[in-house]
C-alpha cells in the first residue's frame, strides 16, 4: 500500500497536534491550505471554539489579483489585526501537517510583523 500525501499529512498532523495545544491565554493559531484558498483561525482546545478567523474569501481581499504568497501575507496580516484587536498577542503555531514552506512560511511571518508572538 502507498502511502498518499492526505494520510501522510494526517499522520504529520497528529504528531504535532499531541504537542500543540491553545489555551485562553496563549489560543493555537491554525492554518488550513486549499489549493485556491488560505484560511487561518486563532482557537481555543480547552472551551473548544474559534476565537477568530480570517480567510483569503474575505470580499476585500478576493477582489486583488495578487500571487498565491501574497494572498497568504495578506490573510497573516488580516489575523494579527484582528487578534491584537481582541486582544490576544500570543498564540501558539499550528501548521496542520503542512511543511513550513511557502504559502505557510509567508502566512507565519505577515502575523509576526502584524505583532503576534509565537
Amino acid at each position: 500500500m502507498s502511502i498518499t500525501k492526505e494520510f501522510r499529512r494526517k499522520r504529520i498532523k497528529m504528531r504535532v497536534r499531541k504537542v500543540v495545544k491553545g489555551t485562553a491565554e496563549k489560543p493555537r493559531l491554525t492554518v488550513f491550505r486549499s489549493n485556491k484558498q488560505i484560511y487561518a483561525q486563532v482557537i481555543d482546545d480547552l472551551a473548544g471554539k474559534t476565537l477568530i478567523a480570517a480567510s483569503s474569501r474575505v470580499q476585500e481581499l478576493a477582489d486583488q489579483k495578487v500571487n498565491k504568497i501574497e494572498q497568504a501575507k495578506q490573510v497573516g496580516k488580516l489575523i494579527a489585526e484582528r487578534s491584537i484587536a481582541a486582544g490576544i498577542n500570543d498564540v501558539v503555531f499550528d501548521r496542520n501537517g503542512y511543511l513550513y514552506h511557502g504559502r505557510i512560511k509567508s502566512l507565519a511571518e505577515a502575523a509576526r510583523e502584524g505583532g503576534l508572538k509565537f
